[in-house]
């Protein structure tokens, strides 16, 4: 059974190190079928969106699973389109409605839309006080963007949501983060699979007993970061997730962190106005 970590946020709630990331897994039995699966080996955190169109599947999920609501933390996000004061709370309204939730535990703003981001803050803090969400936070946000939040917001994001890997370390966002107490989630943390067979990758995890996917997912949790891995195949989100009983030394840790290259599988934030 696998047995995730926890760590605090900043408003004083607790998320499991690992969870499983639902993009691109199909709308229906595909979805439903890996977070059943997810859920029986041990994940207890799994990671939707409204741009996702499965918000259902995970909520059918959890409820066929057995498990409390309270066992399972779960985070959507507001798609582009629905961003805005107005418009963000009633499409959380309808995501809660969708998924037969009282409230999410973590609720983000998928991405930082210029003129809209300021007012979808302003509601995801609404929603926070409204109990719609547990908690509230970010994704694909440079420290730029973070510092206009921060400069207009009282509240503190809880989490920033980013692509990230050993080949994309964001090690200057990381630190800001750090600096300002909001924890740093990965997603694409396996590079989609196109650095799986780097060579450093593969004699790492040669040198670790472990995959390359494991070395990978290690070095992300090694660095106090959340892991979103993807997949839909059974004994992938096993292999992901056992993750927790070994750790790589820090010869293996340097020379993965010497991989960053800035190399990027998904959609990049930078010049976002």
């Amino acid at each position: 059974m696998i047995e995730s970590p926890r760590l605090q946020m900043i408003d004083g709630h607790y998320i499991p190190q690992l969870g499983l990331g639902v993009y691109q897994s199909a709308p229906g039995a595909e979805t439903e079928g890996a977070v059943l699966e997810a859920l029986r080996l041990g994940y207890r955190h799994v990671d939707t969106a409204q741009f996702y169109g499965n918000e259902a599947d995970v909520g059918s999920a959890l409820r066929k699973s057995g498990l409390g609501r309270d066992a399972v933390f779960v985070t959507t996000k507001i798609a582009n389109f629905n961003q805005g004061r107005d418009t963000t709370l009633r499409s959380l309204e309808r995501s809660l409605k969708e998924a037969a939730f009282d409230a999410y535990d973590l609720v983000l703003i998928h991405f930082p839309v210029t003129g809209k981001r300021s007012d979808t803050w302003r509601a995801l803090v609404d929603a926070q006080k409204q109990g719609l969400a547990k908690s509230i936070g970010v994704s694909n946000y440079t420290v730029r963007h973070l510092e206009e939040l921060l400069d207009e917001s009282a509240v503190v994001p809880a989490i920033n949501q980013v692509e990230l890997s050993p080949f994309l370390g964001q090690a200057e966002l990381r630190a800001f983060c750090a600096k300002h107490r909001i924890l740093v989630q990965a997603y694409s943390p396996l590079t989609q699979g196109v650095k799986l067979r780097h060579k450093v990758i593969v004699s790492a995890a040669a040198k670790a007993g472990r995959t390359p996917a494991q070395v990978m997912l290690r070095w992300a949790v090694q660095h106090g970061l959340i892991v979103l891995p993807k997949s839909v195949t059974p004994a992938r989100i096993a292999e992901n997730g056992a993750i927790f009983d070994f750790a790589l030394d820090a010869d293996t840790m340097r020379t993965l962190d010497g991989l960053d290259a800035g190399f990027r599988v998904s959609w990049d934030p930078t010049d976002v106005p």
